[in-house]
């Protein structure tokens, strides 16, 4: 049987795929409220030419338009990337209670690769944060995109 990560994690997985499929990153985002599914998203920066078009902003935005509330406590959010500096601050700045990611960011990762954002003496500050749940899964996504790109 899967774990709650590992489900969530898959949908996100999907998203992402759904990112590549429009020649986008392929980053996938999902909150979650207990069991439930409250928003998806996946990157769309290159469609929408909008560099906010984060697959965790577009989640974020949905999650608060279906709650109908800015402060999603007690959610999680599972994305198969780790956030960026941007996605990290919605993040907190959202209150979500709980991120778990997938594969680790070198380049920009904010939950330990470049910064770590939990540790910063920000206002709200109270996230758990849980990292490579589905990483082969996920890297190998990015991997692929960008392979192919590089082919092109």
């Amino acid at each position: 049987m899967q774990t709650p990560n590992e489900e969530f994690m898959k949908l996100a997985l999907n998203q992402a795929m759904r990112a590549s499929e429009l020649d986008e990153v392929p980053v996938g985002a999902v909150i979650v409220k207990g069991q439930n599914v409250v928003s998806l998203g996946y990157n769309q920066r290159e469609s929408s030419n909008n560099a906010l078009a984060h697959a965790e902003i577009i989640a974020i935005n949905s999650a608060c338009q279906a709650l109908k509330t800015w402060r999603l406590l007690d959610c999680t959010i599972y994305i198969t990337m780790e956030p960026c500096p941007m996605c990290m601050g919605a993040i907190l700045n959202a209150r979500i209670s709980r991120l778990v990611f997938g594969c680790y960011d070198l380049k920009n990762g904010c939950c330990g690769s470049v910064a770590d954002f939990k540790n910063f003496a920000f206002t709200h500050k109270k996230i758990a944060v849980f990292g490579g749940v589905m990483q082969q899964e996920a890297a190998m996504l990015l991997s692929k995109f960008f392979k192919q790109k590089r082919n092109k």
